[in-house]
């Protein structure tokens, strides 16, 4: 059945438009009207924006739940010098996950931040129908022994990429707790700390809830590594639901 949505005029006259139609069609017809006025033209470009918003969040949803079906678990390529473990590296999760993705039209990007307590490494994932999702980890630059300033920045930034795709993606290595940035091993939160997600996350849509849910399990499971990049993450989607109202 189709969904009628009413735009009242302050005139009275009233608009109705069927989802099963063309929006744009409606548009047009609304722009080439001389007795249509610009203020009720904008509300037809606002109301098609909101729906094309709606449609891509969820073709995005039913495409990650069908691409996490089809995800595998990667392989252990790499080995950790310094504790002898096995651990898969970002080439490994790549050859992986890449033919999986695109066959869901998913696309991972990366964004690369130099702050004063590191390196901020935020991860996208973009979805053909346009919208979009990420996570960011903040990582002290990994100033190991023999390595040169680059050297360390370039370690933190391959680690931080790897971790960042895995949470996004849900990716499952199979690979134990390695050291490779230097922060692996990194405890979790407290219970304070715990709670104040919880707080925030009371606040946020069940979508946001669910993708938590997906990366962490609960809030005590987030790493002290993470929790500042997970409280501005929340943050930002509570801001971006109130603009939105």
């Amino acid at each position: 059945m189709s969904e009628l949505i009413e735009l009242n005029e302050p005139r009275g006259v009233s608009v109705q438009v069927s989802q099963d139609n063309s929006i744009m069609a409606v548009i047009s017809r609304a722009a080439t009207d001389p007795s249509c006025d610009i203020d009720k033209l904008e509300r037809l470009m606002a109301l098609k924006e909101r729906m094309d918003t709606k449609d891509a969040e969820t073709a995005f949803n039913a495409s990650l739940a069908a691409m996490q079906i089809d995800m595998p678990t990667v392989g252990e390529g790499g080995l950790n010098k310094h504790t002898g473990n096995a651990y898969a590296t970002i080439d490994d999760i790549n050859r992986a996950i890449k033919p999986v993705m695109q066959k869901h039209g998913f696309a991972v990007t990366f964004k690369v931040v130099h702050v004063k307590e590191g390196v901020s490494i935020t991860g996208i994932l973009v979805h053909a129908a346009g919208h979009r999702e990420e996570t960011t980890l903040l990582l002290p630059v990994d100033a190991g022994a023999g390595r040169n300033t680059v050297q360390a920045v370039g370690s933190s930034v391959t680690y931080g990429k790897r971790y960042v795709m895995c949470a996004l993606l849900n990716i499952t290595t199979g690979d134990a707790p390695d050291d490779d940035g230097q922060a692996a091993a990194d405890p979790v939160i407290t219970g304070h700390q715990a709670k104040q997600i919880e707080t925030l996350l009371e606040k946020c849509s069940a979508n946001v809830r669910e993708n938590f849910a997906k990366m962490y399990g609960s809030s005590d499971q987030v790493t002290k590594l993470n929790f500042d990049g997970v409280v501005a993450g929340l943050k930002k989607s509570i801001a971006k639901a109130e603009a939105a109202q």
